[in-house]
């Protein structure tokens, strides 16, 4: 009974992939099944709160890797006061940033942001320059939302540490450790730091006393600035943004920092987000106990993601085509993820295997089709051999990724 079943769902699965190649649609049943498995894919929401040009959009540029101008395409106004960018599409969302704005402004009301962002914010980062002290109306709204959810972890990132010496490069290495004393406190000086920003610092973190759980010190500069560290304790808030996610959107959090760190190869660097998001929206339907039902899920992730990777890069690639490289460099796209799918029925650890290969096979499988991309840019014939070589390299790759966020 469950050969036959796997076999049927086998050859579902293979239509399926023919589908996705000949038309954009998918039928109506799948669509629904992809749709409700988006919404349970870990990815970590954000809320920015602050007043205008406080730096919010700093940290969006830094933890995104995206430019100005896919920020200001990719928000979307969400409430009156409000607006929402799902990174890097509402398709495959790995982060996603509320920004309130207006909060500086007399009369901001935070209830109609707090009624549309209470049940899905994770995390709120509260932007304050480090030298502006007129933020009564922050603090005032702050602490209803605080009333409101005193679990949800608050940072607030003091930014424009420059401002206070302006023709002064930052003091090496980064003086501060947010996360060395205890929580809603100054964060511990581990270096010489100006006296000014010592003064600065402990009356900002007076000012937002029990408001906030962690205190950043943070300098998000651009390269025409001048400053040789141009992102001046970033490390330092991604470290307090893992210890205050969840488990699992700390996994994938950790997960696209792990891999984006190096990053130089500019079409690479907007591939990642995509190939990461269809592998956390892989790994979901992995982690479902119903053995074979991810059989017809996994196809339909893996190939829009190659058909979305072939939009980036420029290269349109047939379904035949498609199946071609997949079959020579030996990925069992389906066959594969059918061989473990028994082990589904044993609990808990099923799952866990279940989500580990599909996030693996579907992350090995994007990067070598980069590598696809690639080699044509070059103008060059790709190797099935060479890219078979890539896609086991960067399975073993995912392996470690997948341990390191877990």
């Amino acid at each position: 009974m469950t050969t036959e079943s796997g076999k049927q769902k086998l050859r579902q699965a293979w239509q399926v992939l023919r589908r996705m190649w000949n038309t954009d649609e998918l039928p109506a049943d799948l669509q629904q099944e992809l749709g409700e498995l988006r919404t349970r894919v870990p990815a970590p929401v954000f809320w920015l709160f602050g007043k205008t040009q406080s730096g919010k959009s700093s940290i969006v540029r830094y933890l995104s890797g995206a430019d100005d101008a896919v920020i200001g395409s990719g928000f979307r106004p969400c409430t009156r006061t409000s607006r929402e960018f799902p990174f890097p599409s509402p398709e495959i969302p790995l982060l996603t940033f509320l920004d309130t704005r207006g909060v500086d402004e007399p009369g901001y009301d935070p209830a109609e942001d707090l009624a549309a962002f209470e049940g899905r914010a994770h995390l709120m980062v509260v932007t304050v320059r480090l030298t502006d002290f007129a933020n009564d109306t922050v603090r005032s709204s702050l602490k209803v939302i605080r009333r409101a959810n005193s679990t949800r972890p608050v940072v607030l990132a003091l930014t424009c540490l420059h401002e206070v010496w302006p023709t002064e490069q930052h003091p090496q290495p980064y003086p501060f450790d947010p996360l060395a004393g205890p929580a809603r406190a100054h964060p511990t000086v581990t270096g010489p730091i100006p006296e000014e920003w010592t003064k600065l610092i402990a009356k900002q973190t007076a000012e937002f006393g029990g408001l906030v759980d962690r205190v950043v010190p943070i300098d998000l500069t651009r390269p025409e600035e001048g400053y040789t560290d141009a992102v001046y304790g970033g490390e330092s808030l991604k470290r307090v943004f893992l210890s205050l996610l969840p488990d699992a959107y700390r996994a994938t959090f950790a997960r696209l920092d792990e891999v984006t760190k190096s990053l130089k190869d500019l079409h690479l660097k907007h591939a990642i987000p995509i190939i990461m998001g269809y592998s956390s929206m892989a790994a979901t339907a992995g982690a479902l106990p119903v053995p074979f039902l991810d059989l017809l899920l996994l196809p339909a992730i893996q190939a829009k993601m190659v058909r979305d990777l072939a939009k980036l890069y420029g290269q349109p690639l047939t379904g035949t085509r498609f199946l071609e490289l997949a079959t020579s460099m030996g990925l069992g796209l389906v066959a594969r993820q059918a061989a473990r799918e028994l082990v589904k029925f044993i609990p808990y650890v099923g799952s866990a295997v279940g989500a580990a290969l599909a996030w693996g096979t579907t992350y090995a499988l994007g990067r070598a089709f980069c590598e696809y991309y690639q080699v044509v840019h070059q103008g060059h014939v790709p190797n099935a051999a060479a890219m078979k070589s890539v896609y086991q390299e960067q399975l073993a790759a995912a392996e470690r990724i997948w341990l390191s966020g877990r």
